[in-house]
């Protein structure tokens, strides 16, 4: 299922505004890819734009282009509707529908896009999308219980299974553990490993050991100053960045100079 991400010359504006300038970047299949950088640099803005989840604002809007195995994202006709749900997204913070049970929960995308299944097949469809959040021995018990009555780990994990129950090629994760304790966080990033056997993952993270434990490619974002946009600094394998980096500002980034 998993699918690689290919960024040409991508500026990203909220109306007038150049916020992210001329990234690009290619985003291999069945991997984890790492976006670090200080606040307001735009790596979250960019990585909202590899959905189409950026153009939602009022005067948002991009120029470039965002190609997944080669289809451009924001080419003539495409319906953003169709590209989320290839392109799935887990957020900061926990966000089950919170009157929805842990069961209508993780179908919640699949019923928005009108797709017809049989009990037995969301039933199938549902144990299959908690096991591969690694909930499904916490929660079988429980699935008619509202989602909102689960732990913030959990709840980010079944976030997690909602986004893998409508069969995504790409995972989008923006700080996902950034609201969670330190247990929930290594489950959610034990998780990330696993999920890499089948789908690509992209992760924003402001965790610089988080990023080197869990990401196989690592993008340095940067920004010079309040007003300019956000820049791609560099990108390469994780350990370079962390070990080796080329450009003197992701060196003083990840030693901690800054940011």
């Amino acid at each position: 299922m998993s699918k690689r991400i290919d960024v040409k010359d991508l500026n990203v504006y909220y109306g007038d505004f150049l916020a992210v300038e001329d990234v690009s970047i290619n985003i291999e299949a069945k991997s984890v890819t790492a976006f670090i950088g200080p606040s307001g640099c735009g790596k979250s803005t960019f990585l909202r734009t590899l959905n189409r989840m950026h153009e939602v604002l009022p005067g948002a809007r991009v120029e470039g282009e965002v190609l997944l195995d080669g289809d451009n994202l924001y080419g003539p006709g495409v319906d953003p509707v169709a590209v989320r749900s290839q392109i799935g997204m887990v957020f900061q913070r926990p966000n089950p529908f919170p009157t929805m049970s842990i069961r209508d929960n993780v179908l919640a995308g699949v019923k928005l896009n009108n797709k017809k299944i049989s009990k037995g097949e969301a039933d199938a469809l549902v144990e299959s999308s908690l096991r591969g959040a690694n909930l499904w021995n916490e929660v079988k018990d429980r699935l008619e219980k509202p989602g909102s009555g689960l732990s913030g780990g959990q709840q980010q994990r079944l976030c997690i299974a909602r986004a893998i129950a409508v069969e995504p090629q790409v995972i989008l994760m923006d700080e996902p553990c950034s609201a969670l304790d330190p247990i929930s966080t290594l489950a959610i990033e034990d998780l990330i490993n696993e999920l890499k056997d089948q789908y690509t993952v992209v992760i924003v993270t402001h965790n610089m050991q988080q990023a080197a434990r869990v990401s196989d490619k690592t993008a340095f974002f940067n920004i010079a100053g309040t007003g300019k946009p956000g820049k791609l600094i560099e990108y390469g394998n994780t350990q370079n960045i962390f070990s080796n980096p080329t450009v003197k500002a992701t060196e003083d980034y990840v030693s901690g100079r800054f940011g």
